[in-house]
């Protein structure tokens, strides 16, 4: 899991370089609509773009961003499938992946998707670039990046599962101790200890206590004696 919220992360931060420039994407989308002579439909698909930047891109700035926007889909698209691989989930994380699977399709419809508060995406743009042109396709990216967090929010929240080597483990299952249990006996607390070292003082002081003095032999004068 801790993988996959870093490589979010990351594109997260490729995100926030691009969206600095969605005027420049914009404007790119409005060359090669033009070269191609498909100025009356929407830009409603990621193929849609990708064509685009393919035969009617003539501009190494508008070939650049475009790239970009078809690079952090490829991102989002990968770690869909390393989300699907960690766990697959119950119908509720289900739901959020497939979304995801859904609007990150190369042919799906955009027209209908719109990024929404806090995202201020769509305000950027002039009111008959976002109802008629543009609106759906500055909208995917904060769409799905939203999506994702909400699947990996209810996944470490509902489901406890960690990724460990490639392979998904539950929390809920206890761990076993690589260490013989004979390590733990020869191995007594430090309250143990601090015990048995009490009993031993008490029993020096009791020994001490209750030691037969030693009897004296009777005063002789001094001289010499047989």
């Amino acid at each position: 899991m801790d993988e996959i919220v870093e490589t979010l992360r990351k594109i997260e931060q490729n995100y926030k370089l691009f969206q600095q420039q969605q005027f420049t994407f914009v404007r790119a989308l409005e060359h090669t609509r033009e070269e191609a002579h498909d100025l009356i439909r929407p830009v409603s698909s990621i193929t849609q773009v990708q064509c685009y930047k393919d035969h009617h891109c003539f501009n190494s700035t508008d070939r650049r961003i475009l790239n970009m926007f078809i690079c952090i889909c490829n991102d989002l698209r990968n770690l869909c499938h390393k989300l699907e691989a960690v766990h697959s989930g119950d119908s509720v994380a289900k739901g959020l992946l497939e979304k995801c699977k859904v609007l990150l399709n190369d042919s799906n419809d955009l027209t209908g998707v719109r990024a929404t508060y806090p995202h201020g995406v769509v305000n950027y743009l002039s009111l008959d670039e976002a109802k008629n042109r543009y609106g759906g396709v500055v909208s995917l990216i904060p769409v799905v990046i939203d999506t994702m967090r909400d699947w990996i929010t209810y996944t470490k929240r509902n489901l406890l599962y960690t990724v460990s080597g490639g392979r998904a483990t539950s929390k809920k299952e206890t761990p076993t101790s690589q260490t013989p249990p004979a390590l733990f006996a020869a191995q007594p607390s430090n309250r143990n200890k601090h015990t048995v070292q009490l009993q031993e003082k008490n029993f020096q002081k009791y020994l001490s206590e209750n030691q037969r003095p030693q009897q004296k032999a009777p005063w002789r004068p001094p001289g010499k004696h047989p």
